[in-house]
């Protein structure tokens, strides 16, 4: 469009088709960014070797990696041209009635228009020798040609608009040069043929984001390059692989840097270099066993740890288990991850063909006496943090392209039953589709349904004083607090609950898969 157009050109546009063009475009930036997703995991799949070795193999991850950063260049560009375009159908819309009303008052004041649309002069002014009649006709005429004139400038100033916006929207576009594909040679000579002017996103590793939500730290994730994402994860382990929001994969590299360093350098003999022995030595022991492992956590100071036996990032269904006293990474991490094993056996036992991913979070730092179970002191930081780590598992699977969003269970056995209350009464829902309360000695909720979980199961037994000691409020052991029951045997002890041999453990199998009938 060059020039002012006219007034019959602009009340003849088809606003319709160019917002589904407009919507078209928007369709399709959309589109590359899940795409854009798939394509980093298989080139992930293909640098672990996972799928094809060999120099063939690295060459072609390389080759995903250029695409992938060519597909995030050419979606920027198409996000910001529909940007502006959006704003230009508005002005499209206007211009096009503007100019359809001017054309009928033109019409039935009998207005004669010029080429461009405009009023033509009437050189004829209202006399009073004029008979009464034509003078009120003249008038009348001379009044609609002003109005005519008012609504085709109001027109020509949105159809200007309408320009200016295009204009607008073709920068971003040209940016990207040639994109002619044929006679390209290799994914290098594509790449310089599609890359825009100048670097894509910001020059160096990208810092984290402290301190933001997980679901913000999902989305600026997903807006990073394959390059940025593994630049990051090199550049700042710490910060990676500590981020609730980060996808399991990301985390599981940074958190393993931090690991091999811990093993390495921390002073031999002292508690933290003993935690990281202790949690290299499981992990190692898991993938001898042919277990998938991602390392979601690793804090040696804090005395912080979270393994996932299976892949929180593909997984239909997760597990994450929440201990209680006298549980710490040295001394108890290959208990807890064997619990996790069994629980996720229990789910697929349930449900055949089900990928589930089980988490033993020791994300919290929990009583370490007997004397320090009644206070609820270490729950309340650690409820905060069980929310997090909650919302950060929900919120890399509402990303773009990732799968679909798993089934999530907390199993949360004696005080973890109270960081799961605690976990409750944080801002916002919390983010698990069940609740299973093990031995619980209350969550310092009334009901169950104040733990805002759709499904909240419990279990408890005569012979666990710890479930019926009600030390922070109501328990499952309660007959008002309105929880469904899980089975279990009248013999069975505080810590029986995921014994292979009590009902207990299939019946969380069934609940993880969410097979289980609430009854």
């Amino acid at each position: 469009m060059t020039g002012a157009p006219a007034l019959a050109e602009l009340a003849g546009w088809d606003v319709p088709l160019l917002r589904g063009a407009v919507g078209t475009l928007g369709l399709v930036a959309e589109r590359l960014l899940p795409w854009r997703v798939r394509l980093d995991v298989v080139g992930r799949q293909l640098g672990r070797a996972e799928c094809w070795s060999g120099p063939a193999g690295t060459a072609a991850a390389a080759a995903l990696e250029e695409l992938s950063t060519v597909t995030m260049g050419v979606g920027a560009a198409l996000d910001g041209a529909h940007r502006s375009l959006a704003a230009l159908v508005t002005d499209a819309a206007e211009a096009q009635q503007l100019a359809a009303a001017a054309s009928s008052v033109a019409v039935a004041g009998g207005v004669p228009l010029d080429a461009a649309g405009q009023p033509r002069p009437d050189p004829r002014q209202p006399t009073a020798a004029m008979a009464p009649d034509h003078r009120a006709d003249l008038a009348d005429r001379q009044f609609a040609a002003a109005r005519v004139a008012a609504l085709a400038e109001e027109a020509q100033a949105a159809a200007a608009r309408v320009l200016a916006t295009a204009h607008a929207a073709q920068e971003p576009i040209g940016r990207l040069g040639d994109i002619a594909v044929p006679g390209v040679a290799d994914f290098g000579e594509l790449a310089a043929r599609l890359a825009p002017v100048g670097p894509v996103g910001p020059v160096g590793p990208p810092q984290p984001p402290a301190g933001r939500a997980p679901g913000e730290v999902a989305t600026w994730w997903a807006g990073l390059s394959v390059h940025q994402q593994r630049a990051a994860v090199a550049t700042h382990p710490a910060e990676v692989g500590g981020l609730d929001g980060l996808p399991g994969w990301a985390r599981d590299l940074a958190n393993r840097r931090l690991l091999d360093r811990a093993v390495r350098d921390l002073p031999r003999g002292g508690a933290e270099h003993a935690m990281a022995v202790a949690v290299a030595a499981e992990i190692g022991r898991r993938q001898d066993d042919g277990q998938p492992v991602q390392l979601l956590q690793f804090d040696p100071l804090g005395d912080l740890v979270a393994l996932s036996l299976g892949d929180v990032d593909t997984a239909a269904a997760i597990a994450v288990l929440i201990p209680g006293i006298l549980t710490s990474p040295a001394d108890d991490l290959a208990a807890l991850t064997a619990d996790a094993r069994d629980v996720a056996a229990a789910a697929s036992a349930a449900a055949p063909g089900l990928s589930v991913a089980a988490v033993a979070w020791l994300g919290y730092r929990t009583p370490r006496s007997v004397f320090a179970a009644p206070s609820s002191q270490l729950a309340q930081r650690g409820g905060p943090a069980l929310d997090r780590a909650l919302d950060g598992l929900a919120a890399t699977r509402a990303a773009p392209g990732a799968p679909p969003t798993p089934r999530t269970t907390v199993l949360a056995h004696s005080y973890g039953a109270l960081v799961a209350g605690r976990a409750a009464q944080a801002t916002g829902r919390l983010a698990a589709d069940a609740l299973v309360l093990l031995g619980s000695p209350g969550t310092e909720a009334l009901t169950a349904r104040s733990l805002e979980a759709p499904e909240v199961y419990g279990a408890w037994t005569p012979a666990d004083p710890v479930s019926v000691c009600d030390w922070f409020g109501p328990s499952p052991a309660d007959p008002w607090f309105g929880d469904f029951e899980l089975p279990t045997d009248l013999t069975q002890g505080h810590t029986q609950y995921y014994d292979a041999d009590r009902p207990t453990l299939a019946a969380m199998g069934e609940v993880v898969a969410g097979t289980r009938k609430a009854r």
